[in-house]
């Protein structure tokens, strides 16, 4: 880890990453793609110390209000999170200047900061992306090895329901030959159903792999499953999305439950939605 002045924060559509790199280690992870241009180890976390005073700079400036979110990249609750309380201090600021926020982690460690969601939802919105797509605790502990398995973020899911905090579900990747199936769709979604979730993100059954992502994957897939990664070389080639043999049969499935229990579904609704702000009711003093 080490850390950096950062001079710009939010992106044009007022996202923001406070840290840049992961130690989570999941196989399948986009953000290691060489476009992304790191200039150090994926590992080697570099953290924006700065950032929770450059987001107190730039939103004591804004008249309107609007959705704040992090995580798209990098994780905001890394293990380094906890004692450094980066993440913490912007959903502070965030809170003081009553904007809305939304958070996309694997990590349990967002359970530390519920009081500041819960804040955060009675004063505009909060909003909790938790990716959920390994049901299997083994598999789950192999694919994803720096973070807590999935059964334990639906927990988180519960605890987020419980306070009233709306949240979206990442149900994505699904691995060709590991995690593409129906039983695991099926444990995903009663999951999810079962937490009250507003909407479930899922683009398609497979995932995408381009140059530095497709190499370290393979590279795990040659030591956790000799012989898997040759069907992958075989069947998709270089190819940048790699659709399982069986996503039109598991899609399928996946919408009409979504529809069922009445759960947004489409990439478009859930972005739509997580990015809409709640009208804001000023108090009114009568004089009669």
């Amino acid at each position: 880890m080490h850390f950096s002045e950062a001079k710009t924060l939010l992106s044009k559509y007022n996202g923001m990453n406070i840290c840049r790199g992961c130690t989570h280690g999941c196989i399948y992870c986009d953000s290691r793609s060489d476009c992304y241009q790191f200039s150090h180890d994926f590992e080697d976390v570099e953290v924006k110390i700065n950032a929770p005073q450059l987001l107190e700079q730039i939103l004591s400036r804004k008249r309107s209000r609007f959705m704040i979110s992090t995580g798209s990249m990098s994780d905001p609750y890394q293990p380094a999170e906890k004692d450094l309380k980066i993440t913490r201090a912007c959903l502070e600021v965030i809170e003081k200047y009553g904007f809305g926020a939304s958070v996309i982690t694997k990590s349990d460690l967002v359970l530390r900061d519920l009081d500041l969601f819960e804040r955060i939802n009675e004063k505009s919105k909060a909003v909790l992306q938790m990716t959920l797509t390994i049901a299997d605790e083994d598999l789950s502990r192999k694919i994803e090895p720096g973070v807590c398995t999935s059964k334990r973020r639906y927990e988180v899911l519960k605890a987020f329901q419980q306070k009233g905090i709306p949240a979206v579900v990442w149900m994505t990747p699904l691995l060709p030959w590991l995690t593409d199936t129906r039983e695991n769709v099926e444990q995903i979604l009663a999951w999810c159903f079962d937490a009250g979730v507003r909407g479930i993100i899922c683009f398609n059954a497979g995932l995408t792999l381009r140059s530095g992502n497709r190499e370290y994957y393979y590279r795990n897939l040659d030591r956790m499953f000799p012989g898997l990664s040759e069907k992958y070389r075989k069947v998709y080639g270089n190819s940048y999305e790699v659709n399982s043999a069986h996503s039109a049969e598991l899609m399928a499935y996946f919408h009409r439950e979504c529809e069922r229990h009445g759960v947004l579904h489409t990439p478009q609704e859930c972005f739509s939605w997580i990015a809409e702000m709640p009208p804001r009711y000023e108090q009114v003093s009568l004089n009669l």
